[in-house]
């Protein structure tokens, strides 16, 4: 169980890093802090640089970055946001209740996030548009890249999903750039397969955009995706609960269908026909 999750809410910790532009190294330090928030508030530069796989002087270049003297400065900050949040758990329920309440927090944050709707549009044309869509999901994302291809191809006449790693998912990726792919939806979850961030790279090399749905805006993905969507995973249970990124990659999907409308109409349309034809549901 994530703790920090609780204890000190995801987005105060982002709010440090907002209209900050950070390096690869330091992308790898605020995760950290988000990851593993409110411990860090109590470590030292040393034991902060050790745990996000960084060196020292690293860990004080990124707290001058976000705007102070140095890491025990940071420090303090990190310690105010500890001690001004709200435990609640009291009056929460059980732990089982929390995690799901949790859930409702990152959904209510994702509808913030939606507040763009120029954003969410202009991603769902890019996707709209590559013919073939790639879309990658590896070990725990695999179940959310299969979810959204199943009604992805329904109104896009070549969805093809990327579910497994090894040699051959670079050789679909161009296959998939040969037959015309012009983008790729990437959903990168934790623990975050190395795999997969290989693979971003590869699709990149091979001149496709690349979306990425992933957890938070500093995760892996965003060094090597040109669109980044988050949305937070919950960390409360023994396994992640994605409700959060299901949710946005069917509000993406809902802005693939608004770039197409009338491709949209007729595939469905197409679907119902054939669907009542062979009796396939009972309503």
């Amino acid at each position: 169980m994530n703790e920090g999750a609780v204890a000190v809410p995801t987005e105060r910790v982002l709010d440090l890093f907002h209209g900050v532009r950070l390096t690869p190294t330091q992308r790898r330090i605020a995760h950290c802090l988000v990851q593993h928030a409110p411990a860090v508030a109590y470590l030292s530069a040393a034991e902060v640089a050790e745990l996000a796989g960084v060196s020292q002087p690293s860990v004080t270049r990124f707290a001058v970055a976000l705007g102070h003297d140095g890491y025990p400065a940071l420090r303090r900050r990190l310690r105010e946001l500890t001690a001004g949040a709200p435990d609640g758990r009291a009056d929460a329920g059980n732990e089982l209740q929390q995690a799901v309440r949790a859930e409702i927090g990152n959904l209510d944050r994702l509808a913030g996030e939606l507040a763009d709707r120029d954003r969410i549009a202009g991603t769902g044309q890019l996707l709209a548009a590559s013919r073939p869509l790639p879309v990658l999901g590896l070990r725990a994302a695999a179940p959310l890249a299969a979810y959204f291809a199943y009604f992805a191809a329904k109104v896009h006449p070549d969805v093809r999903v990327l579910d497994d790693g090894g040699s051959l998912l670079t050789d679909r990726l161009e296959q998939a750039a040969a037959a015309g792919a012009s983008a790729l939806l990437a959903f990168v979850l934790p623990r975050y397969p190395r795999e997969t961030l290989d693979a971003l790279r590869e699709a990149r090399d091979a001149g496709l955009t690349v979306v990425a749905i992933t957890d938070s805006p500093v995760s892996p993905a965003a060094d090597h995706a040109d669109v980044l969507l988050p949305a937070a995973v919950g960390a409360d249970l023994v396994f992640d609960l994605h409700t959060a990124p299901m949710a946005l990659a069917m509000v993406l999907l809902q802005a693939i269908c608004d770039a197409m409308p009338a491709d949209t109409q007729r595939r469905l349309e197409a679907f119902e026909a054939s669907a009542a034809r062979r009796q396939l549901f009972l309503d």
